[in-house]
């Protein structure tokens, strides 16, 4: 029988893989200087022009603009421990304020919204929480059964909000208005998308956050591998959100209590008071990328986040097409959000810095051919950094797998294949994040595409 490793001991190995991958690419692309063929002796200026030399340095200082993030990153996959034990509980699920646990929806599902309120109604009486209620917020009726812990909201077709909001903002702005809201403002609501999956842990996780009540807001890991994978290819490339989660997003919350970079769309856990005072109602440029205005709003007016442990689960987009309509759709709605004046300036710099770091992506990855065509010397700190960014990047790819891939579930042949596919799918994610980026740039910004989250509808086709 295979003897399954502690959770210190699973965290001490994931570090030294890490400190590994580095230091091997460190020394193979010349980050790491170990012997004098490593050093670049051609002097661009007189090879190459001076027009030419400038553009080759920008485009290598470029590679900077990701280096917060990769910290981020970086120190919390290492300073953390990465493979946290099962959540126990820290008081009883009966003493737990009340939880709305609120799903939007434009309905076009209805089949997986039933199937999966009842997956998440069970998940949440199966932990021991009693004080619940599940919303559907939907444009278009799906019929849910009849049941006390069930409410369905058909947002009426003329409901506008003050600023015009649009999209997922509009349907959940309508839900905070006095005459629908049926929440005091000590409760919390859980937001979910219609394909998100609660797990055991995770309510143990919020029924933790919630009885603490330190923090007005918080968030968790989401893991896209689980059950029956659909797309591989785009199943793989999503375990870099995976590893994006456990380092960046845990750390900025954990340590700072602040969104920094943002956060994501579902399990999002907020306190009511605080969120009507945040509030949805942002317009049309907070209707894009609404968590993201969300998120900044409420970091700007001062309230806390914090990271709340379990996982849930969710499918990557079942096609590369829908795959590149999600990233297209994210980087013009951050973009808004980074552009908006409602946002002060401190509050959206390591974000601005962030999604311009995605922008310029179509430049950055041109240093993959030209550094090779055309050489040109730097100071070995930018060597190291360079490098630096590039192998913890690829290392996201790698960890991401490794969190949600089960090695015993999977065996030891199918397990490393998943890694090996992880770092494979890696030039293939940069070709889509460049089409992403330049379709983002010259396309329609305010429009919202939903990617087909039914499996079943795939398979009656």
């Amino acid at each position: 029988m295979t003897m399954m490793m502690n959770s210190t001991t699973k965290h001490l190995l994931h570090c030294t893989l890490l400190i590994t991958v580095i230091v091997t690419f460190e020394v193979f692309s010349g980050g790491i200087k170990i012997n004098e063929n490593s050093f670049t002796i051609v002097d661009p200026w007189t090879e190459y022009g001076q027009f030419a030399t400038v553009l080759l340095y920008l485009l290598r200082f470029l590679t900077f603009l990701t280096l917060p993030q990769v910290l981020f990153n970086f120190c919390g996959l290492v300073f953390y421990n990465a493979f946290p034990e099962k959540v126990v509980l820290k008081g009883s699920p009966l003493l737990a304020p009340f939880i709305c646990i609120r799903v939007v929806t434009r309905g076009d599902f209805a089949d997986l919204v039933k199937t999966n309120v009842l997956r998440n109604m069970n998940t949440c009486l199966d932990t021991g929480l009693e004080n619940f209620l599940i919303e559907v917020v939907t444009d278009k009726a799906v019929n849910l059964a009849q049941h006390r812990r069930i409410r369905e909201i058909v947002v009426p077709k003329d409901y506008k909000t003050r600023t015009g909001a649009l999209f997922k903002s509009r349907a959940l702005q309508y839900c905070l208005e006095d005459n629908v809201n049926v929440l005091n403002d000590n409760d919390w609501i859980v937001h979910l998308d219609e394909e998100t999956l609660l797990t055991e842990n995770s309510v143990r996780g919020i029924i933790n956050f919630v009885l603490d009540g330190k923090h007005p807001f918080g968030q968790g890991l989401i893991t896209y591998a689980n059950e029956n994978v659909v797309n591989w290819l785009t199943t793989l490339a999503d375990s870099f959100r995976v590893s994006d989660d456990m380092g960046k997003l845990r750390l900025q919350f954990k340590l700072f209590h602040k969104p920094l970079f943002s956060w994501k769309g579902s399990y999002v856990v907020t306190q009511v008071g605080a969120e009507r005072s945040v509030s949805f109602d942002n317009g049309i440029d907070g209707s894009v990328a609404e968590d993201c205005f969300f998120a900044m709003r409420a970091f700007s007016q001062g309230f806390t986040f914090n990271f709340i442990e379990g996982e849930m689960y969710e499918k990557s987009p079942f096609t590369l097409l829908d795959f590149l309509q999600q990233r297209k759709r994210w980087l013009q709605g951050i973009l808004l959000v980074v552009h908006s004046k409602m946002i002060p300036f401190r509050h959206k710099l390591l974000l601005g810095i962030s999604v311009y770091s995605w922008v310029t992506m179509p430049l950055s990855t041109s240093n993959i051919i030209f550094a090779g065509l055309y050489p040109i010397p730097c100071p070995n700190l930018v060597d190291f950094v360079c490098a630096f960014i590039a192998a913890v990047n690829i290392y996201m790819y790698v960890f991401g797998v490794i969190k949600s891939f089960s090695l015993y579930r999977f065996g030891l042949l199918k397990f490393l294949a998943c890694v090996l596919g992880a770092v494979c799918t890696i030039p293939v994610n940069v070709v889509i994040e460049n089409v992403a980026v330049i379709w983002g740039l010259v396309g329609k910004k305010h429009k919202f595409y939903v990617v087909q989250k039914d499996v079943r509808v795939l398979e009656t086709v």
